[in-house]
């Protein structure tokens, strides 16, 4: 057996051997193998960056590459991919964290960046707040690695662009730290004191997978409290979703983890017992938790969304909370826009890490001599209408976490589900100020919609925008009845937000497609001097330019 381990050892040893290194020239061909690729079979990716932009940052890099080290190249390639902005299209993050990472876990609780988690040789720094990496301030080193992140949002990068802050190759690709080492200082604060601490890097496949929080084991420490658990990190080593009766509060509490089935419980099989269980007790409230949600097969949606729609007495508002947040992607994302179109669900906590509507579902594109694999999207999944298509999905709830509430396992996001006051409450209000405005219920819209405005559970609603963009489409109609009826919308909104230029300008393109020049002048100098040296003011300019010609 011995000598069976030699020979194998030997094998592997001169084919590693044989193995040459990759020639700048060859680099240079795999960088036009990706370019031509994208522009002939993924042309369609062209949707938040231009062919041009790409081209030229495909060019710099392309002569760059002589002068640059492979890992410099590897993440000078995942930048050229992160372009598109969709989560799923990527070159992945382990292709550049061969030399390892930091033995540490990353989470942003409200402004600021924690060690959350650390494995326990390091158990002195767990808690502590990031102040720097190397000598680069953290909010500068954020913005250094943020284009080699395939961001979707700015929730994504919070969910999944920290780890990329723990990569040696892509810190010192970036310019994070100035030469590429195995020990990376950090200075950090605790307890109100400022130090430094140095971290060799580990293997990456040595940390634990466990979302964006640590799970605590013999080599791994967290810096969360673990005398009790909160119900939404309840289970996460053993199941994808569960459910917990709160009895003396008659409220049924659901973590749903991920899209896929478990290797115990289909989840077909899950909601048939979930809903089993509804049907047979004396429920209230139903409270959905779906923040630590990737994603899966989104085909599994549909039981869930049926059975809901099934059950008014739960499926109602007031009734029916659900909860989202940075990690809500991909297929729950689709699950997401299901649940808001199809139930009256009041969604509580933090925005999605995914566009609404969204490229996902990749093919893996092999570059052909250095062997990496980028990841490329070729399906648009499209479940609300277009003009609603929105960078995430945002809470009525919003809520964010602090790191004192994580210490403690506070979760002031299920908290606010349990205790809002929804009675009043409208979940959808543009959608409702809407009905009421084609229902010819004025009276109603003038009363309710200044109180909504003033109301601090719409906070998380920006009314000025979202009816300047219900004015916009009717106005792009270009057909008379339909101008005339953006016209009443932008003289209600100027009334509601008297300093609102984009509303004034949008009023004066209204009233020249009626070609009624003498009140698109008086409404496009309001514009002018509401916001004179910027971008509104200036359009309203040229409108007026126009006019005078």
């Amino acid at each position: 057996m011995k000598k069976l381990l030699v020979i194998l050892n030997l094998f592997i040893f001169f084919q590693l051997s044989a193995q040459k290194d990759v020639s700048a020239t060859q680099w240079q061909e795999d960088l036009r193998f990706l370019q031509n690729t994208i522009h002939k079979d993924y042309s369609f990716l062209f949707v938040k960056t231009t062919k041009e932009d790409f081209d030229t940052q495909v060019e710099a890099l392309y002569h760059e590459i002589p002068n640059l080290r492979e890992h410099e190249i590897r993440v000078g390639l995942a930048r050229m991919i992160s372009q598109f902005k969709y989560g799923h299209t990527q070159i992945p993050y382990s292709t550049m964290a061969k030399s390892g990472i930091l033995p540490i876990n990353l989470y942003q609780f409200k402004a600021d960046i924690y060690i959350e988690g650390v494995q326990k040789d390091h158990k002195k720094v767990l808690g502590a707040k990031v102040l720097k990496i190397g000598d680069t301030a953290i909010d500068k080193a954020m913005e250094l690695i943020y284009p080699v992140v395939p961001v979707e949002n700015e929730q994504y990068f919070k969910a999944y662009g920290l780890r990329f802050l723990l990569a040696p190759e892509v810190l010192h690709a970036q310019g994070v730290i100035p030469e590429l080492s195995g020990t990376v200082t950090l200075t950090l604060e605790k307890e109100g004191k400022v130090f430094t601490h140095e971290f060799k890097t580990i293997a990456m496949e040595d940390k634990p997978k466990a979302f964006n929080f640590t799970l605590p084991t013999a080599e791994w420490l967290t810096a969360r409290n673990t005398e009790t658990t909160p119900l939404y990190l309840k289970h996460l080593e053993d199941k994808l979703f569960y459910f917990e009766y709160l009895e003396d509060i008659k409220t049924l509490y659901v973590r749903q983890s991920s899209v896929f089935d478990d290797e115990n419980e289909t989840l077909e099989q899950f909601y048939k017992r979930l809903f089993e269980f509804i049907d047979t007790h004396h429920i209230e409230k139903l409270v959905y938790d779906v923040r630590l949600n990737g994603g899966g097969n989104n085909y599994n949606n549909l039981p869930l969304i049926k059975g809901l729609m099934a059950r008014p007495k739960i499926n109602k508002k007031g009734s029916f909370y659900f909860i989202i947040g940075r990690e809500t992607f991909s297929a729950c994302q689709n699950l997401t826009n299901e649940i808001t179109r199809y139930t009256e669900a009041i969604l509580v906590g933090e925005p999605t890490a995914e566009n609404v509507n969204f490229y996902g579902d990749t093919r893996p594109v092999v570059l052909p001599n250095s062997k990496i694999t980028a990841y490329l999207s070729y399906l648009w999944w499209q479940d609300m209408p277009a003009l609603e298509n929105a960078d995430w999905t945002a809470p009525s709830i919003p809520v964010t976490m602090g790191f004192d509430d994580y210490v403690n396992n506070q979760d002031p996001v299920l908290e606010a589900a349990l205790t809002f006051n929804a009675h009043d409450f409208e979940p959808k209000p543009i959608e409702y100020i809407t009905d009421l405005y084609l229902s010819g219920q004025t009276q109603q819209l003038a009363e309710v919609l200044p109180k909504m405005i003033q109301d601090p559970r719409y906070a998380f609603c920006d009314f000025e925008m979202e009816l300047n963009k219900k004015g916009n489409l009717l106005l792009q109609s270009g057909r008379v009845p339909q101008v005339q009826a953006s016209i009443q919308v932008f003289s209600m909104v100027s009334q509601l937000f008297p300093n609102s230029a984009s509303t004034y300008k949008n009023l004066g393109e209204a009233y020249i497609a009626l070609q009624d020049t003498p009140k698109a002048k008086e409404v496009l100098k309001k514009a002018i001097s509401l916001d004179t040296n910027g971008k509104i003011g200036k359009a309203a300019k040229g409108m007026l330019l126009e006019i005078d010609q």
